[in-house]
Parts: C-alpha cells; sequence; structure tokens
C-alpha cells in the first residue's frame, strides 16, 4: 500500500490537558512520522504520514484523544505523502 498524510486539525478542550503528547505516543507506537502542535485558536494540528489504514488508526483515536480532553470536532483530509518528516514529534 501506498503511503498518504493525513492532516487533521482537532477543535475543543485539547490544550492544558496532555493531548499533545499523548498524541506522540500514539503516533509513534502506530509507526507514524510528522508532527503535532497547538494552534493560536486553542485547537490542535496533527499531520501525519504512513500507511492509510493505520492512519485511519489515529484519525479514529483523535475522535477521543486522551483522559482528560474534550473533543468537539476533527476536520482532517487526507494528502499526498512528502516523506520528509523522520520521526513523530512537537512543533513549536
Amino acid at each position: 500500500m501506498a503511503s498518504k498524510a493525513l492532516q487533521a486539525v482537532v477543535d475543543g478542550m485539547v490544550q492544558g490537558v496532555g493531548f499533545r503528547y499523548a498524541t506522540i505516543r500514539q503516533a509513534r507506537a502506530l509507526g507514524l512520522t510528522g508532527f503535532v502542535r497547538n494552534l493560536d485558536d486553542g485547537r490542535v494540528e496533527v499531520l501525519a504520514e504512513g500507511e492509510e489504514a493505520v492512519l485511519e488508526r489515529l484519525a479514529a483515536w483523535l475522535r477521543h484523544g486522551p483522559p482528560g480532553a474534550h473533543v468537539r470536532e476533527v476536520e482532517s483530509r487526507y494528502l499526498p505523502c512528502r516523506g520528509i518528516y523522520r520521526d513523530f514529534s512537537v512543533r513549536y
């Protein structure tokens, strides 16, 4: 299967609850590369690359996030994989 990229923006109570670091653990456990970052408007952006079936597992996890988070909405889309990420990390 060809690799793809998942770009997702998560809205809700997702900052200050460990969402980024839980996303890193989840993405790394799935073998994905990319990044997660807080946005100035209180949302969290995720860009992950990998096999589509694995990206779907991450997308499902993003819909609820870690304990303490309250996800209201996830906007997501698939993009072509650029293959430029070596690991999955926080971007500031």
